[in-house]
């Protein structure tokens, strides 16, 4: 009997890919399509894609329901992101939902929504060279990797990186100009789990690099819900006989 895929939704504003041309022909069917092809390829994985410009972000409630986790990319465009769209799609985190925030993802709505801080930090385009270390090497979503892993040129982010501090920090970069960020790092919210993931800036070919490929399709699968459930908040009888 073959086992149930795990169903992913890849979302992504899709704008840098469509107004420019560079960007385009190293994503000619988006970041999104980039994902989500190799994340197809795992064979365990199920994905689909939703852009910003879609009816409802492509995020509707009959989405969300089929989605195991949910993937999150975005820059520019981070407050036409509808406000009951992140209220929809935070509550079906808090229900379980995995979330997967990529790159310039750490200043989207849903993101800050959920970590209750700005979300802040420092950042430089160079072309400069990243080493990202594995700092949990026993953690899942660092399967397959060994101490560390390159990528000759990405967008530098350094701290102080304003978020609460990681259930687990799995990953940890240095810059080639000197700076430090914490660049893996998971959270729990309600029944849901978060990571975060830094690379990933739309001018380098960030998505096609097999490290970065590995990192996200082992997180997809460590943030499969391990339950849903509505939180809600019932008053309560006594299991018990109380004084009358």
């Amino acid at each position: 009997m073959n086992e149930k895929k795990i169903r992913v939704t890849v979302w992504n504003e899709n704008c840098h890919e469509t107004t420019n041309a560079d960007i385009r022909a190293i994503y000619p069917q988006g970041m999104h399509g980039t994902i989500a092809a190799f994340l197809e390829k795992a064979g365990d994985i199920a994905p689909r894609t939703a852009t910003l410009d879609e009816p409802e972000h492509g995020l509707t409630e009959a989405v969300l329901n089929e989605t195991d986790v949910l993937i999150w990319w975005g820059h520019c465009r981070h407050n036409d992101v509808q406000d009951d769209i992140v209220a929809r799609v935070q509550k079906r985190v808090l229900e379980g939902m995995g979330l997967c925030v990529l790159h310039s993802g750490h200043l989207s709505k849903i993101f800050r929504a959920l970590m209750g801080t700005s979300c802040t930090l420092i950042w430089r385009v160079a072309d400069e060279k990243e080493r990202l270390w594995v700092i949990e090497p026993s953690h899942p979503i660092v399967r397959g990797l060994g101490k560390y892993f390159e990528l000759p040129k990405e967008e530098m982010y350094g701290e102080r990186f304003d978020i609460p501090r990681p259930d687990c920090l799995v990953l940890a970069s240095w810059f080639q100009g000197g700076e430090l960020f914490r660049s893996g790092c998971c959270w729990r919210r309600g029944h849901g789990k978060i990571f975060y993931f830094r690379p990933g800036h739309e001018s380098y070919p960030t998505y096609h690099d097999a490290n970065v490929q590995t990192v996200i399709t082992n997180a997809v699968r460590w943030l499969v819900p391990e339950i849903i459930q509505e939180h809600t908040c019932p008053h309560s009888r006594a299991l018990e006989p109380l004084p009358s």
